[in-house]
């Protein structure tokens, strides 16, 4: 993975805050990783995340797209974001 990444958009929706941190038109392909379930739902149970892959890049060259954050686990928009650079910083440490 590459360097931590700023946070760019949050999108409300009716069940997950979507935190962006990369476009995903950056990306050829993106998929929620099995292995990401347990460092995110280490900080919010029921966490996603996102990576991208971009094309003509290392197989193993995945980044952080986005993490998604269920809105019944977050009192609002801005510890949407607190647990996501949390999710970010552990995957990434």
């Amino acid at each position: 993975m590459a360097q931590t990444p700023s946070i760019e958009e949050v999108d409300e929706g009716d069940d997950y805050y979507h935190v962006r941190y990369r476009d995903p038109d950056d990306f050829d392909a993106i998929r929620t990783p099995d292995w990401a379930e347990k460092p995110a739902g280490s900080v919010v149970e029921d966490a996603e995340v996102r990576t991208g892959h971009q094309e003509g890049g290392d197989d193993d060259d995945w980044e952080i797209q986005s993490v998604l954050v269920p809105v019944g686990k977050v009192d609002d928009e801005d510890e949407a974001r607190e647990k996501a650079d949390q999710i970010v910083e552990k995957i990434e440490s």
